[in-house]
């Protein structure tokens, strides 16, 4: 699973990156998240390719009553996406999460009391993407339109299901070829899942 992700690269170097601009540059800085208290954080959705926008991590469905969801929608198994009822309405919704590194934590003993936390990288610490899929909320009480997504996971690597040693599950990495044919909506079958590409694992000490 992936609850925490951070993004060190400024604006400019994420435009860069992903030939997209910034809608609210001034509102974005960069920083490590923390998913469950639910950031705004640079996504780009396929509704408009050209920009990088700051999104709410943890998808609200159009259906939903209140937010109280999104604690449990932070991640998605890409295997059910179709078959949830939180996910299924927005699997057209594609997006891409802009990262350099997210953390997890390998458990010492069964209980998980003992831990150790690693964050993981590209070798190089470049920026790279997560999958995941976007929804358009409104607020009851405010009439607020609240954009939010998910980060789509898969099985652990050898590598994280060393680290992620409880559910041995890692987000989807997307190739630096593959983001615009996820955005285009290529079916999830015939997407190239990254789950090779070459990570760097450290451990962190807090």
């Amino acid at each position: 699973m992936c609850f925490y992700s951070k993004q060190s690269k400024s604006a400019l170097e994420l435009q860069n990156r992903f030939n997209a601009t910034f809608e609210n540059e001034n509102q974005y800085s960069p920083s490590i998240y923390n998913g469950f208290q639910f950031p705004k954080t640079p996504i780009i959705a396929n509704a408009d390719k050209s920009k990088i926008q700051l999104f709410h991590w943890g998808l609200i469905p159009h259906w939903a009553k209140d937010n109280s969801i999104r604690k449990n929608t932070l991640n998605a198994r890409i295997e059910t996406i179709k078959e949830k009822p939180a996910f299924k309405a927005s699997v057209t919704n594609r997006c891409l999460v802009l990262v350099d590194g997210f953390y997890e934590w390998q458990w010492l003993d069964e209980k998980g009391k003992n831990k150790k936390k690693y964050l993981i990288t590209l070798p190089d610490n470049g920026a790279f993407a997560f999958a995941g899929l976007w929804s358009e909320w409104v607020d009851k009480t405010t009439g607020e339109i609240i954009k939010t997504y998910t980060i789509l996971t898969t099985e652990a690597n050898e590598l994280l299901s060393i680290i992620h040693n409880t559910e041995k599950r890692m987000p989807v990495i997307l190739t630096k070829n593959n983001e615009i044919d996820w955005l285009n909506g290529q079916e999830i079958n015939n997407i190239e899942i990254d789950t090779h590409k070459p990570m760097v694992a450290k451990e962190v000490y807090s």
